[in-house]
């Protein structure tokens, strides 16, 4: 169909950076040492295994999500998971030797988007670090 094409391609190696380009919905790997290949994909939505796991098999049987990234979107986000209903809150906690180890580049970045409170907000606790 119109959503259906052939991409040629010189090598496995080759044919992977194209997968990974395209990053699809629904991926199936047919080759041989079809697990390795498979473990080489960095962007899919669920990737079929070998010769027996067709994608009809995840869509009705073996239980992979069917909530999945389309139209490329496999390249940053997952599919639908447990994972998707629960809220993280990230932590950050240093020690005064910590912050002194990063205060230049943190002032630095700060400098560069023109956000000067942020930078500020260091050299108040690291004062060294005005320098940067």
């Amino acid at each position: 169909g119109r959503q259906s094409a052939i991409v040629l391609v010189d090598d496995l190696d080759q044919g992977l950076a194209v997968v990974d380009a395209y990053a699809a919905e629904h991926l199936e790997v047919i080759t041989a040492d079809a697990r390795e290949r498979a473990a080489r994909v960095r962007n899919a939505g669920a990737i079929f295994v070998g010769p027996y796991a067709p994608v009809s098999l995840g869509d009705y049987a073996a239980g992979s999500n069917h909530v999945l990234p389309t139209g490329g979107c496999a390249c940053h986000s997952s599919g639908l998971s447990v994972q998707s209903f629960l809220r993280g809150i990230h932590v950050v906690d240093y020690t005064r030797e910590a912050l002194a180890e990063v205060a230049g580049h943190v002032v630095t970045l700060a400098q560069a988007e023109d956000l000067p409170a942020h930078g500020e907000a260091v050299t108040a606790r690291i004062p060294d670090a005005a320098g940067a």
